[in-house]
C-alpha cells in the first residue's frame, strides 16, 4: 500500500556515509523490483551501485530488456524518457533528481526545429529530399519529431552507420542537436566540409542563403557539448611534445580539430574497450568526461598504463553530478515504502513515434 512521500527535506543534509547505508537497505528491500542503470558519466558514489552500465546506445538496449518494476536511471533526463519509452507499459522509469538534464539536449526544442522545418520547406521538398536525424541527447518530443518525418535516432557509437541509412533514403540530413558528431560523421563519410552547413536556430533561415541550403548534404544544428567543447589542439600538441609514443583518444562531440589530430575517436563504450584492449605499458590522453576517465584510470593501472584527462581544467557533466547518494537513498526509500517519486513518463501522442524512431536505430544498429 503506497505511503506518504518522505521528503527530500529530511534526506539533503544527511552525510554521505549515512546515505549509503541507506541505500543499502532500501535496495535489500527492493530485491528484484529496482533496477538501477547508470551511464559511464556518473559520479563513482552513486555509479558503485549500478546494475548496469554503459553508453547512450547499449542503456536503450538494456532498457527495453529489464524485466524489474523500477527502472531507476542515474543520468540524466533525455536517458530515463528512453527508458520510458523502451520499456514495457507496467515499468515505471525513475529519474532521482529532474534538475539533471543536458545542456546539450537543450539547445534544440520541438518550436525550434519545426521552424527550420518549414524554413527549409521555403527551399526545398523538405519531406523528399531531407531526413531529420536526432542524436539520442535530445527530448521525447524531438525523437517523435523524427518519427513522424521518415527520421531517425542516432548515437555515438552508430552515428556513420544512421547517417548511411539516412542517406540511402534521401539526399540531405538535418542532424541535431550536436554540430561536432555531425562533422565528425559526415567527414568520416568523404562529405566536405564545405557541404556541411551550420543551421543557427536563432537566426532567419538559420544564417544561410537559400544557395548554401541547396549545396548542403548536412545541415548541422548549431549545438554542443559544454564538456567536451573544453578540450582543444593545444591539448594534443602539449601531451604530444611531452609523450612522443603517447596516444590519443577523443569522444566525437569534441570539435573537428581535436578529433582530427587524435589517434582514435569514438563513443564512450569505444574509449573504454580501445584502452582496456590495448597493450600494456601504454599512455593515453583522453577527451571525455572527467568521471570516466578517472574510472578508467584506475581499472587499467595493474597493467602499467597511464590515463590522463585532456583538459588541464576539471569539466565533467555538472548535471549528471546532480544524481547523488542523497537523491538515490531518497528515491529507493520512497520506493521501498511504495511510494513513486520523480517518475519519467512520456506523452502517449510523443511516445509512440519517439519509439518508432528508437526502433529504427536499434533495427539498423
Amino acid at each position: 500500500m503506497q505511503t506518504a512521500t518522505i521528503s527530500f527535506d529530511k534526506f539533503n543534509q544527511l552525510q554521505d556515509n549515512t546515505c549509503h547505508q541507506r541505500i543499502r537497505v532500501a535496495r535489500a528491500r527492493l530485491g528484484k523490483e529496482a533496477v538501477l542503470l547508470c551511464h559511464h558519466y556518473q559520479r563513482a558514489d552513486v555509479y558503485q551501485y549500478a546494475d548496469l552500465t554503459g553508453d547512450s546506445l547499449k542503456l536503450s538496449r538494456l532498457a527495453s530488456q529489464t524485466d524489474s518494476r523500477y527502472i531507476v536511471f542515474c543520468g540524466v533526463h533525455f536517458m530515463a524518457e528512453v527508458a520510458d519509452i523502451m520499456s514495457k507499459p507496467e515499468q515505471v522509469a525513475i529519474l532521482p533528481d529532474l534538475a539533471a538534464g543536458c545542456s546539450m539536449a537543450d539547445m534544440a526544442n520541438l518550436a525550434k526545429v519545426e521552424r527550420c522545418w518549414r524554413e527549409l520547406g521555403e527551399v526545398l521538398a523538405v519531406d523528399q529530399q531531407v531526413t531529420p536525424v536526432t542524436y539520442i541527447n535530445s527530448a521525447a518530443d524531438l525523437k517523435a519529431f523524427c518519427g513522424a518525418r521518415g527520421g531517425i535516432v542516432c548515437t555515438s557509437s552508430n552515428a556513420g552507420t544512421i547517417a548511411a541509412w539516412a542517406f540511402a533514403r534521401r539526399e540531405k540530413i538535418l542532424f541535431f542537436p550536436d554540430q561536432h558528431l555531425g562533422r565528425w560523421t559526415g567527414a568520416q563519410m568523404g562529405i566536405p566540409l564545405d557541404e556541411m552547413m551550420v543551421w543557427d536556430p536563432d537566426l532567419e533561415m538559420g544564417g544561410l542563403t537559400a544557395e548554401q541550403i541547396r549545396r548542403a548534404r548536412l545541415l548541422l544544428w548549431k549545438g554542443h557539448c559544454s564538456v567536451h567543447q573544453m578540450f582543444q589542439p593545444s591539448h594534443i600538441l602539449r601531451f604530444r611534445n611531452q609523450h612522443p609514443d603517447g596516444l590519443v583518444i577523443a569522444h566525437p562531440e569534441c570539435s573537428f580539430e581535436v578529433c582530427r589530430q587524435s589517434d582514435f575517436v569514438g563513443s564512450t563504450e569505444h574509449i573504454v574497450r580501445t584502452i582496456k584492449e590495448a597493450r600494456p605499458n601504454t599512455r593515453w590522453l583522453v577527451g571525455t568526461e572527467l568521471n570516466l576517465v578517472n574510472r578508467l584510470a584506475e581499472e587499467v593501472r595493474p597493467e602499467g598504463k597511464i590515463v590522463q584527462f585532456m583538459a588541464p581544467t576539471v569539466c565533467m557533466c555538472s548535471t549528471m553530478q546532480r544524481i547523488d547518494p542523497q537523491h538515490l537513498a531518497w528515491t529507493l526509500e520512497n520506493l521501498a515504502d511504495g511510494t513513486i517519486v520523480n517518475q519519467i513518463k512520456v506523452p502517449e501522442h510523443e511516445r509512440d513515434l519517439a519509439k518508432l524512431s528508437l526502433e529504427r536505430m536499434l533495427a539498423v544498429s
